[in-house]
C-alpha cells in the first residue's frame, strides 16, 4: 500500500510527479500529468517504475515521450533506475465497468486473445527452482521438432527466463507501433517481458499490472498461425495463473516437480488449483530425478527417487517421465541452446521428445477449442 511507506518515499512520489508535470505530450499544452496517464507509480529503495496509459494507435509517437520521461525522473537526486512502460488504455477493462455493466469481466468482456492457436499447454511448478523453465523450454523445441508451428510465451512477469533459455538477445519490433513482432529461435516463436527490460530490472509490479502485461503479451503480439502455444508459468499459484486461466482455453497442464516430498507438497497445489478451474492436467514430469557420475556412471537418487511417480498414480493423472540431474542440461539453460537443440539425438532429447509426444496424444485432437473455464471456490 503506498499510503503505508514512510513520508520519505511520499516525498519522492511528489517530487516524481512534480518532474513529470513538465513532460508534455506532443502537439498539446498538456502534460503527463494534467493528461492523468501515469498509474502504477512505485518507488522503492531508489527504484522508480511507472506506466503511461495511451491509446494503441499513438505508440509510435508516445515512445519518446517515454524515453524523456525516465530522463527526467533520473535527474532527481536518490533515483538509482527508472522504468517506464507504455500500456494500451482498454476502456473495456472489468476495473472501468460502467453502470450498464457493458464491460464485464472476463472473456465476454474483452478481445479474443490467442484466435490463431490451437492447443495452449501451460507449463507449472508450485514452488521455484525445480526446473519449470528448463523443462518449457525443452518441450517447445521438441514440439517444433515434431513439425508442429510452435510458440511460447514466457509468463513469469517477475522472473523471466525465456531470454536466457533460448539464448535471445534482441528486443522485439513493431511493425505499425500497435503489434509486437515475436522472436524466433530454434523454430519456435517466443515473447517474454524480459526481451523489453534491462536483464537485472525488478518488475515491482502489483497484481493488476501484471494481469495486464500477460494480456498485452497474448493480444498485442503478432503471434501467426500456430499448432501449439507453450506458457512457462511463474510457480505458485497466483495472479498469473488465474489471468491465463480465465482468459484463454487452456488445453492442459503439465506440472514439474523434484522427486522429494516437499516439491511434491507444492505440486500437489498446483495441480488441485488447475483442477479447481476447470483445466485438464495432462501429467506430471519428474526433473532432477537422479544424477549419473559422468566419470564412473553410478547412478545417486540425490533427491530420492520415482516420487511424482507414485503422486501421479496416486492422484490419477499420467506419469510422463523422468528427466536426471544433467550437467548437459544445466548448460544448454544457461548458454542459451536447449538441449533438445544442440543434441537433438542424444539421449536426453529422447526423453523430452517423448514427453512432447505423450502431451501432443492428449491436446492434438483441436479439445483446446472450449469454453474458457470458469473460477470455482469453495
Amino acid at each position: 500500500n503506498l499510503t503505508e511507506m514512510s513520508s520519505m518515499t511520499d516525498l519522492t512520489e511528489t517530487e516524481i510527479q512534480a518532474v513529470l508535470s513538465n513532460v508534455y505530450l506532443p502537439d498539446s499544452g498538456r502534460s503527463l500529468i494534467d493528461e492523468g496517464i501515469v498509474v502504477g507509480l512505485i518507488v522503492k529503495d531508489g527504484h522508480v517504475q511507472f506506466t503511461l496509459e495511451i491509446d494503441p494507435k499513438d505508440a509510435e509517437i508516445m515512445e519518446p515521450v517515454r524515453k524523456t520521461a525516465e530522463d527526467a525522473v533520473r535527474t532527481l537526486g536518490g533515483v538509482l533506475s527508472v522504468t517506464a512502460v507504455l500500456a494500451a488504455h482498454r476502456e473495456t477493462h472489468p476495473q472501468h465497468q460502467n453502470q450498464q455493466g457493458k464491460a464485464q469481466a472476463g472473456p465476454q468482456g474483452s478481445k479474443d486473445l490467442l484466435p490463431q492457436v490451437g492447443a495452449i499447454i501451460a507449463v507449472a511448478s508450485g514452488k521455484g527452482g525445480v526446473g519449470k523453465s528448463t523443462t518449457a523450454a525443452n518441450l517447445a523445441v521438441a514440439l517444433g521438432q515434431m513439425g508442429l508451428r510452435t510458440a511460447m510465451l514466457d509468463a513469469d512477469i517477475y522472473g523471466p527466463s525465456l531470454p536466457t533459455m533460448m539464448g535471445i538477445t534482441d528486443r522485439p519490433t513493431s511493425a505499425d507501433g500497435k503489434t509486437i513482432t515475436p522472436i524466433e529461435a530454434y523454430g519456435v516463436t517466443c515473447m517474454s517481458i524480459g526481451f523489453l527490460t534491462p536483464e537485472d530490472t525488478a518488475m515491482i509490479w502489483r497484481g493488476p499490472m501484471v494481469m495486464s502485461a500477460l494480456e498485452q503479451m497474448m493480444g498485442d503480439v503478432d503471434w501467426g498461425t500456430q499448432d501449439v502455444l507453450v506458457v512457462d508459468m511463474p510457480p505458485g499459484t497466483g495472479d498469473a495463473q488465474l489471468t491465463m486461466a480465465q482468459r484463454v482455453p487452456l488445453a492442459g497442464a503439465v506440472i514439474v516437480s523434484t522427486p522429494q516430498d516437499l516439491s511434491l507438497i507444492d505440486a500437489k497445489k498446483g495441480l488441485n488449483m488447475f483442477r479447481k478451474v476447470d483445466v485438464p492436467v495432462l501429467g506430471i514430469v519428474e526433473n532432477m530425478s537422479y544424477f549419473l557420475c559422468p566419470s564412473c556412471g553410478e547412478r545417486s537418487d540425490i533427491f530420492a527417487h520415482g516420487g511424482a511417480a507414485q503422486t501421479a498414480n496416486q492422484i490419477g493423472v499420467d506419469f510422463l517421465g523422468e528427466i536426471p540431474l544433467e550437467i548437459s542440461i544445466r548448460e544448454g539453460g544457461d548458454n542459451g541452446m536447449p538441449v533438445v537443440a544442440s543434441d537433438p539425438d542424444g539421449e536426453f532429447a529422447r526423453t523430452y521428445l517423448s514427453i512432447a509426444k505423450s502431451v501432443w496424444e492428449k491436446v492434438g485432437s483441436g479439445a483446446s477449442k472450449v469454453n474458457a473455464p470458469n473460477i470455482s471456490f469453495e
